[in-house]
């Protein structure tokens, strides 16, 4: 195949491709907030976003940047005695503080030993002028990429899921980074609240048809103790099937042009926090589903999208 092993252009292809060894995140979580939670955009969040800024799997934001990554380094070099490292800034919106705040941070980050290269999660709404410099400084320096938060092209989805700003304000924000040379990663969720197939694959579409060079693909988890949890009370949210999952993603990942580098293909949530779907667990009994049927039906990214 094309892509070694897998019928679509996985991260740890592309990664192993530019940097000739296996790299892999260490998740940072820098204390950062977010506007959607602080009260400029709104005080609840998005309502899937857990308490922790979707960093669960991040550091100890009451450590340092350098205390972080020692202690999850320490724990990856138990499954990978030689790697590389990308720093991650993952919990929150890690471009909303002043510059030099940001700039102490991914410094600290950049400069432990084995990094090679810096990934930012951040709003598409929190870059402005000055940010956008500063990461086009570190660029100049080390690979970064920025990670977006899409989950969905549906303005209408996006108003239910409180995500604080419109289509245009992400399209203006990927053509900001793109302009300064930087790297796009897009996140976008199967199985939100309202939405079916359709709806789904319009957003693969949308993204396809972007200037975005990866994408990471979640299933809608409910967890504990965010807003999305009311929904489900009033039975206003079902849950995907195994089974459609699996086939959803095959058919989204044979409409993405086959140069977009796939990031993810589900997610991860704690098993403590997790209502449902409990399926979801299972996270490599998924990956490996979805490997097969790519396999049985002959079919590989970018088959269907328009060359």
């Amino acid at each position: 195949m094309q892509w070694g092993d897998k019928a679509y252009y996985s991260l740890n292809y592309y990664l192993r491709k530019k940097f000739g060894c296996k790299v892999f995140k260490i998740s940072l979580d820098a204390g950062f907030s977010c506007p959607n939670r602080d009260g400029s955009i709104s005080r609840e969040g998005c309502i899937f976003c857990s308490e922790r800024g979707s960093g669960d799997f991040a550091g100890n934001r009451d450590m340092s940047i350098c205390e972080q990554f020692e202690s999850i380094k320490h724990m990856m070099n138990k499954k990978w005695k030689n790697g590389k490292y990308i720093a991650y800034f993952q919990a929150y919106t890690n471009t909303y503080a002043p510059v030099e705040v940001l700039r102490k941070k991914y410094e600290e980050a950049v400069n432990q030993e084995g990094v090679v290269a810096l990934a930012i999660a951040t709003r598409p709404d929190c870059l402005d002028p000055e940010v956008l410099n500063l990461l086009q400084e570190f660029n100049s320096r080390i690979y970064t990429w920025v990670e977006l938060g899409l989950q969905s092209s549906n303005d209408y989805t996006a108003g239910i899921i409180n995500r604080g700003y419109k289509l245009k304000t992400f399209e203006k924000a990927v053509n900001s980074l793109r302009e300064i040379g930087i790297d796009v990663v897009t996140h976008i969720i199967m199985g939100l609240p309202g939405e079916n197939e359709i709806d789904m694959m319009n957003t693969v579409k949308y993204i396809s048809n972007q200037d975005i060079q990866g994408v990471k693909i979640h299933l809608l988890h409910l967890m504990k103790h965010t807003p999305l949890v009311k929904l489900y009370n009033e039975d206003r949210l079902r849950f995907m099937t195994q089974d459609e999952y699996v086939n959803m993603i095959c058919w989204a990942l044979c409409n993405i042009p086959s140069s977009m580098v796939i990031h993810r293909l589900t997610g991860d949530s704690p098993r403590n926090l997790l209502i449902g779907p409990r399926w979801s667990l299972k996270k490599w009994e998924i990956l490996n589903e979805i490997d097969r049927t790519m396999k049985d039906r002959k079919i590989y990214q970018g088959i269907y999208f328009p060359k």
